[in-house]
């Protein structure tokens, strides 16, 4: 058996580190875990080994492929649920050349998915998230948010309104809590992964399960190496039983126990050094901020934003103000929007995953997400999308105006939400869905699909007598309460690109209910225009126009975007 790689240290060194950071620093993926868990009773198994063992036997000898009909009989699941599946796997694939990944939206089952990396996928399912840390005002808390209402009988674990009172992510999990989080669960479950992967050969006991390089790969779904995410080096390339195979030769199949020591050991090591970055934060000097995450530089609880690819761009705490961020300003392919209330956000730029946690009162802008979009705890808010799919949880008076190549998800305890067609759009919004892979010409925005109202994914307890309940759907938003949202154009600069109007096409009722506004609009100014006033009389109306609509720029809170993002 090849021994696992070491840190090599100097006999000369007088005062060795007594915790070395080893050689290959393995991380969890946290694609899957945060935008791969769905809330799906039969997806959840007691015993994962015995349930996915039969799902290799679904796959085409010849693709090593099994498609949403084969997947729904051998899990006695619906067919809506098993394409909510593939579609939920490939927003979450490792690689980017998978024919799940590169398939037009609609095509997938007709491609389907890899029996490897659908296994991992269904085997995650048993995950719990890190809860968040306990509130050191735990009354001031229970004050502002009980834990039981008339309003909806119980309520998620964190409210906006607990993170208006704190402020802060402090008691929120940091990324090196769930990094943390899931290392541990790889850790006990690596044994049960690595046998599922394998494949027999002839012979009995341990050594009779072997693993191919191909099958190694697969692993690259739930862990990579170093913090470089997906441009870093290849989970083969860092083992040192597959690292100098052959391109041209197939590289001979390694007994799955060696695999399974090897990771085992990087996993413990890495564990231990993101267990020390903890412990060295909490014991330093107090901060708002976590050190291991890049922030937005112009949020109030701002830091600099370090290198790691693996880092998402934070945007947190940002109230009472207006944000913008476009496609120069980030240097990480996702967002995480945290805390922030009362305030208009643009982020005009080409992503891969976004997230919207905590939220209040605010409207939203996301230019273009290629992967997957998630909206958390959020209430009072106005969410603008441009993204291949998007999961809502646990939200309450929202709105969203979508354009969405799959159905939007709607997961938890929602109230009172709202779906319209997307309503904006700014000069490099065509070029950059072209960039992440979104389709103008399919939008899917009232197609909610509604899953449970618990999420077994989040630790806690709940009543008795809900486990199979289904969460509030979202109405459609009244055609004629619907309105375009306007970009302002200072932000193009001298850059301006190509897109002029709304790329996705109005369904005819929102068509029509917004020609007949313009059209009203169009004949008041003409009666305005035609009044037979004296000039007088007619610089009085134009006064009293100007005030009514400067009382609504304070009332309405816009005319802070005047000031603030004319002073960018």
């Amino acid at each position: 058996m090849t021994d696992p790689i070491e840190p090599s240290t100097s006999s000369s060194d007088s005062n060795p580190d007594p915790h070395p950071i080893p050689t290959t620093l393995l991380y969890p993926r946290r694609e899957p875990f945060e935008h791969g868990l769905l809330p799906i009773q039969k997806l959840i198994f007691t015993d994962p080994v015995q349930a996915l063992a039969p799902i290799k036997q679904l796959a085409s000898s010849s693709t090593h492929r099994i498609d949403s009909a084969a997947l729904a009989e051998a899990l006695q699941i619906s067919s809506d649920h098993a394409l909510l599946v593939l579609d939920t796997l490939a927003s979450v694939l490792h690689s980017e050349s998978d024919p799940l990944v590169t398939a037009r939206p609609g095509d997938g089952d007709s491609v389907g998915a890899d029996w490897r990396d659908l296994i991992l996928f269904l085997y995650i399912q048993s995950y719990k998230r890190l809860l968040p840390r306990s509130h050191k005002d735990s009354a001031a808390v229970a004050d502002v948010w009980p834990s039981t209402s008339a309003f909806d009988g119980y309520l998620s674990a964190l409210s906006p309104l607990q993170l208006v009172r704190s402020n802060t992510r402090r008691f929120m999990p940091s990324q090196a809590d769930e990094e943390a989080h899931q290392l541990s669960y790889l850790q006990k479950h690596l044994a049960n992964i690595i046998s599922l992967l394998s494949e027999p050969v002839e012979g009995e006991g341990e050594e009779s399960l072997v693993l191919t390089m191909e099958g190694f790969e697969h692993l690259g779904f739930l862990i990579q190496v170093g913090d470089k995410g997906s441009e870093g080096v290849p989970l083969s390339q860092a083992a040192p039983f597959f690292a100098n195979s052959d391109p041209d030769m197939p590289a001979v199949p390694v007994p799955a126990s060696q695999v399974h020591d090897w990771l085992l050991q990087n996993i413990a090591s890495s564990l231990e050094h993101v267990t020390e970055k903890i412990s060295a934060k909490e014991n330093g000097p107090s901060s708002g901020s976590d050190p291991d995450v890049a922030m937005a530089d112009a949020s109030p609880s701002s830091a600099k934003a370090l290198p790691s690819a693996r880092s998402p761009c934070f945007i947190e705490g940002v109230s009472k103000s207006s944000y913008v961020k476009q496609a120069s300003d980030l240097k990480n392919s996702s967002v995480k929007v945290i805390n922030c209330h009362d305030s208009v956000i643009y982020i005009l730029a080409p992503l891969r995953y976004a997230t919207i946690y905590g939220c209040s009162d605010a409207t939203i802008v996301l230019g273009a997400v290629g992967k997957a979009v998630r909206v958390e705890h959020c209430e009072r808010v106005h969410v603008i999308i441009a993204a291949k799919r998007v999961c809502i949880a646990n939200c309450r008076e929202c709105i969203f105006f979508l354009g969405v190549n799959q159905r939007p998800l709607i997961v938890g305890d929602n109230h009172k939400l709202q779906v319209a067609p997307y309503n904006t759009y700014y000069s490099h919004l065509e070029e950059h869905m072209a960039e992440v892979g979104i389709e103008a010409t399919i939008n899917k925005w009232d197609e909610t699909l509604a899953l449970g109202l618990i999420d077994p994914h989040d630790s806690l307890s709940h009543p008795a007598g809900v486990s199979d309940a289904q969460a509030e759907s979202a109405a459609r938003l009244d055609p004629d309460q619907f309105t375009n949202f306007l970009i302002p154009n200072w932000f193009e600069g001298e850059s301006s690109g190509s897109t002029k109007d709304n790329p996705f096409p109005l369904p005819d009722t929102y068509l029509t209910s917004q020609q007949r506004n313009l059209k009203n609009l169009s004949e008041i100014k003409q009666i305005l225009r035609e009044a037979p006033l004296e000039e007088n009389r007619k610089r009085e109306l134009s006064c009293a126009l100007h005030v009514y609509f400067k009382d609504w720029l304070y009332a309405s809170g816009n005319i802070r975007q005047l000031y603030c993002l004319q002073g960018d």
